[in-house]
């Protein structure tokens, strides 16, 4: 399955923050569906402040995707960090926000309840 990235809809449309989100984009046993997602995100972005509230006052959703381009610093409840740039192919564990260092293009692969949930706490904290 692929599909172009205007023709994902949008989730969050904020200011140097867009979220593209299509449902069953896929399955992964264990998880149920799968979401194809494609986020544009604005050098400075700090999702953290609208994770408080989660468990860890973080993602709670798994993650695999591509930077296109730009720079994303992930920070795991663990304490550890790890910087994802252009052309790297990546896993994020459940446990883990992030902070955009230069403006990013990056696509995602999620289960679709566990990212909803996020998604939907995010947009509740942003008053969306």
């Amino acid at each position: 399955m692929r599909i172009q990235k205007d023709d994902i809809p949008r989730t969050i449309d904020a200011p140097g923050a867009i979220a593209r989100q299509r449902q069953d984009f896929g399955e992964a046993t264990g998880y149920g569906s799968i979401a194809g997602e494609y986020f544009s995100l604005g050098g400075g972005a700090d999702i953290a402040p609208l994770l408080v509230g989660l468990p860890g006052d973080s993602c709670h959703a798994p993650h695999w995707g591509y930077m296109i381009s730009g720079e994303v610093t992930v920070s795991y409840v663990d304490g550890t960090e790890e910087t994802v740039t252009d052309g790297d192919l990546f896993y994020w564990p459940p446990g883990h926000t992030v902070r955009v260092g230069r403006d990013a293009e990056v696509i995602l692969f999620s289960p679709a309840q566990e990212h909803n949930a996020v998604l939907d706490h995010m947009k509740t904290t942003m008053g969306a």
